[in-house]
């Protein structure tokens, strides 16, 4: 019986030890990552002064106080919580905030978000550093007429890894191996995906339905 009774002890003994180990992989992650957090602002005049003439000019279809600066919490292609930055219209606003927080919670990365300002409003320099970037006053690629972007109701996710494809060809080489969709890398928006899913229940279109060419990259309000 003493024996018997020893070999309980230990094994309770041993039991609460694997059970420490456990607890606080379980109710640590949560604190471990920050919580999501959100702003929404209209553009200071710095910069409003910083986005013109190369992002805004006059004539463009929105004007400057139409904008607001939206800052979230995104994740790194490393797994570490950053925070991310873009510029869209007010009535997109609290739609941006909305599909960011889905892709925090899901670890869906994002390899780099700040305004296109920052490469002059060059949309291929802004594309060629693999940014997610917004509003931008520029005629849709190929045409004549205002892209969405120069609205601020639009967003180019991940461009590298979602290019825009054209004949079955992209202008960037580090988006080539990614004209081939399968099987899935991180930082794709895919069918039933985290990123595409985000923008569906926003109400936003994806251009990674269009017919040809093909927009994997972009999201927008009408889905144009």
């Amino acid at each position: 019986m003493p024996g018997t009774v020893l070999h309980v002890r230990a094994l309770a003994i041993a039991l609460a030890a694997v059970a420490a180990c456990l607890v606080p992989a379980a109710t640590g992650a949560p604190s471990a990552f920050p919580e999501f957090r959100a702003q929404v602002r209209t553009l200071t005049a710095a910069e409003r002064a910083g986005m013109t003439p190369s992002v805004w000019r006059p004539g463009c279809p929105v004007g400057l106080s139409q904008l607001r600066r939206v800052s979230v919490s995104v994740v790194g292609f490393r797994g570490r919580p950053s925070r991310g930055v873009l510029v869209v219209h007010h009535g997109a606003a609290a739609d941006v905030v909305g599909v960011f927080r889905q892709l925090y919670r899901a670890r869906f990365p994002i390899r780099r978000m700040v305004p296109i300002e920052r490469y002059g409003g060059d949309d291929f320099a802004s594309i060629e550093a693999d940014n997610t970037s917004a509003f931008n006053c520029r005629p849709a690629t190929g045409s004549s007429r205002w892209s969405e972007h120069a609205y601020g109701r639009a967003i180019d996710v991940n461009p590298i890894q979602n290019p825009y494809v054209s004949g079955g060809r992209t202008s960037h080489r580090a988006s080539v191996p990614f004209l081939d969709r399968s099987p899935y890398r991180r930082g794709m928006a895919v069918e039933g995906g985290a990123l595409v899913r985000a923008f569906d229940a926003a109400g936003w279109g994806w251009g990674g339905r269009w017919g040809s060419p093909t927009d994997y990259q972009h999201f927008s309000v009408s889905g144009g």
